[in-house]
């Protein structure tokens, strides 16, 4: 467990250590905001609709101290994408990072207001498929940081234009024709990341409801105390286990718009799971299309 414990350092970092990290003024840290919003309706006949929306009015009111802001619906997707949410490419990337101070090796702390730190998770997943592992999450993000009464402040950093360099690694990001290819490997997991409504059908996103063929359901939400923190390295194996995934197996986790996942997918990453990727359609995608199987129940 020690080494579970030694991985989830590469991961994982608590306020009581950035607050130190910030106030030594390190040289080497960049803070990103990324907090937003998923914003949802949901009909008597279970159709539910999703509004993404960023919140740069939040981080100009009020953020910690030297962090930039990245709005996850338009600076780090590709908006000529017709699938909402899509991961921007290798040359846009580069840019946003470069201009926000972000170098090769930079040190990332990444922090949002979401109850499973999904949005910060996000850009976690980003800079995995970049090439890039200079990325850490901020346990438990804005709600316990202000819940610590900690420094807030509505400054706008200065920061230096620097290199970014990506090194692109194509297996963080699977595609549709991918996941129909992989159905019914064995050795091919595949995680459903939403809630359990959704998983089933009741709760429909799209044009259909349900879930891919086979797909294990493992919302991100028991990944988490109720405090909104990661749960013990233990709790989250234990989990992890019950569902019988296997570190010899490929995971592919998928949700509504890439972005869930990704909380599951840093959760299996905390225990040293090493062959994970990202369905970066997933329903957005999976859900609006009439050739792509599906299950329900």
């Amino acid at each position: 467990m020690s080494n579970l414990l030694e991985i989830r350092a590469r991961h994982l970092v608590e306020t009581e250590w950035l607050a130190a990290q910030i106030a030594a003024g390190s040289p080497n840290l960049r803070v990103v905001d990324m907090r937003g919003y998923v914003k949802t309706q949901t009909e008597p006949n279970g159709y539910q609709t999703a509004d993404y929306l960023g919140a740069r009015a939040e981080y100009l009111e009020s953020h910690i101290p030297g962090a930039v802001y990245f709005d996850w619906t338009s600076d780090i997707v590709d908006e000529n994408d017709p699938v909402p949410a899509q991961v921007a490419g290798a040359e846009k990337l580069a840019r946003l990072f470069a201009e926000n101070g972000i170098g090769d090796d930079t040190l990332i702390v990444a922090y949002d207001a979401h109850p499973a730190s999904q949005l910060a998770t996000r850009l976690w997943w980003v800079m995995k498929y970049l090439g890039n592992s200079n990325v850490r999450i901020l346990n438990g993000g804005w709600a316990k940081w202000l819940k610590e009464g900690r420094e807030t402040t509505a400054e706008i950093p200065s920061v230096p234009l620097v290199a970014f360099t990506p090194h692109l690694q194509p297996a963080w990001r699977t595609v549709a024709e991918e996941i129909v290819e992989s159905l019914g490997n064995p050795q091919i997991r595949l995680i459903d990341a939403r809630d359990e409504g959704q998983y089933t059908g009741k709760i429909r996103r799209g044009k259909y409801g349900g879930h891919i063929p086979g797909a294990k359901h493992l919302p991100r939400e028991a990944l988490f105390t109720p405090e909104n923190t990661f749960r013990s390295a233990e709790a989250i194996a234990e989990i992890v286990a019950r569902e019988g995934v296997d570190k010899q197996e490929r995971v592919v986790a998928y949700c509504n718009g890439g972005v869930a996942a990704t909380s599951v997918l840093f959760a299996l990453s905390m225990l040293g799971y090493s062959d994970l990727s990202n369905y970066d359609g997933s329903w957005n995608e999976w859900g609006r299309r009439d050739d792509l199987p599906r299950e329900a129940g």
